[in-house]
């Protein structure tokens, strides 16, 4: 069976809570995870809200990357969303699962699109 794209579902859990809080190094990371593994970097927004957490989108060419964060539960939400076969989004997901500290991440992949059951729509 064919898929138009993959979709991870990250719950991350114990993560460093300064990170969490810190829009730079999450810009940062976000980007860097999305440039190693051979994604291709649109444009990003990021936002801090009070007293604490961020939300950040880095759009790629393959699809997106998200992140929202509430520090004071050691959370991370993250989404990695990519179409094609350009790159595996688990490895993206390794890469911000190491750089956020998470102790005990949550994996979950989605495939998108089954492409069989749009060609009998059509």
């Amino acid at each position: 069976m064919e898929y138009l794209g993959r979709h991870v579902l990250l719950e991350l859990y114990d993560c460093n809570r300064e990170q969490l809080d810190d829009l730079e190094y999450l810009r940062t990371t976000m980007l860097n995870a999305a440039e190693e593994v051979g994604a291709t970097v649109i444009n990003d927004v990021f936002h801090q809200f009070s007293p604490q957490g961020v939300t950040g989108v880095v759009a790629i060419a393959e699809s997106h990357l998200c992140i929202h964060t509430w520090p004071e539960y050691g959370y991370a939400a993250v989404d990695i969303f990519t179409c094609g076969e350009s790159f595996d989004p688990k490895n993206a997901a390794k890469l911000l699962i190491e750089r956020l500290e998470s102790k005990n991440p949550e994996l979950t992949q989605v495939e998108r699109g089954m492409v069989q059951t749009m060609a009998s729509q059509v």
